[in-house]
């Protein structure tokens, strides 16, 4: 029988944690974490995103500022408005609620954050100090995902584990995160030019799925007893909601799951992680401040 790893109770509890950490703040008469968040245009998924993190900022007593602008807003005009943010000794850290639209940089946009605000640890300096294994503020995803394996006590080290997908904001620094000492996991990284994927992902003790493609994962995949965190979030639409859509993730859950020893359901898994992440970012943020 398989465990549903369960990020929403997780990240329930880690909310807590940082609550007491921020009454314990106001007590003493300090700093007050706030976060910020830059949304632009009105992508749905976005919106739904961002409103959940101010959400979740009310929850814990943190401050937040939510930024908005339409999609024509230009390049130099989001730049500068970084700019203000970075200088703004009020806001802890900050983040731009990506996708952006086409006819603006998000590398220049993520290098123009200053690396002690960025809440989503995209920044190139944080990703650097990552790979190394200095201090520093990890990729949302990532942190999460390591947090959910930490806390279910799932065995990584000398594990084989397959990470699905290579982006910067997921794939990549979960495998370096995973092999670092005190996780100690055997990683190999495929992607969509990967050839026998199957094959490779069959023997994987470990499983991230994060390529972004629904279902990807099938059970055929999948040796028994396997560990699959899935990341995919693609909304499809559906008669079954009432928004008229539902989130289907990398992984064929339903025939999958009976495989598995551990396994994320979609939505629930990591969406939550990645949310109460960004807080504990702007957490250590705001002590740094506070110092």
């Amino acid at each position: 029988m398989y465990t549903i790893i369960d990020g929403k109770k997780i990240a329930s509890e880690i909310r807590l944690e940082i609550a007491g950490e921020v009454a314990k703040l106001k007590f003493e008469g300090k700093k007050i974490p706030h976060l910020a968040a830059i949304l632009v245009g009105n992508n749905g998924s976005s919106e739904t995103y961002v409103a959940n993190k101010v959400k979740d900022c009310e929850e814990v007593g943190f401050k937040s500022t939510l930024l908005r602008f339409g999609n024509d807003v230009t390049e130099a005009v989001l730049l500068e408005k970084i700019k203000v943010l970075n200088c703004d000794n009020d806001i802890d850290g900050f983040i731009v609620q990506l996708p952006l639209p086409e006819h603006i940089s998000e590398s220049k946009v993520i290098e123009a954050i200053d690396p002690s605000k960025d809440a989503d640890g995209f920044h190139p300096v944080n990703l650097g100090r990552m790979l190394i294994g200095l201090p520093c503020y990890l990729p949302a995803t990532p942190f999460g995902i390591i947090e959910l394996i930490k806390r279910y006590k799932i065995e990584t080290s000398g594990k084989s584990c397959v990470v699905i997908g290579r982006s910067n904001i997921v794939g990549r620094p979960v495998s370096v995160l995973l092999s670092q000492k005190g996780m100690d996991a055997t990683v190999t990284v495929v992607h969509s030019r990967t050839k026998n994927i199957i094959e490779i992902v069959r023997h994987a003790d470990i499983i991230i799925a994060a390529i972004g493609s629904p279902a990807f994962v099938t059970k055929e995949m999948v040796k028994e007893g396997a560990v699959i965190i899935d990341v995919g979030t693609t909304r499809v639409s559906s008669n079954e909601t009432k928004s008229g859509f539902k989130l289907i993730g990398d992984v064929d859950f339903e025939n999958v799951a009976p495989k598995c020893s551990f396994i994320t359901p979609v939505p629930g898994g990591v969406g939550p992680m990645t949310r109460v992440s960004l807080l504990r970012n702007t957490l250590s943020a705001a002590k740094k401040a506070n110092r």
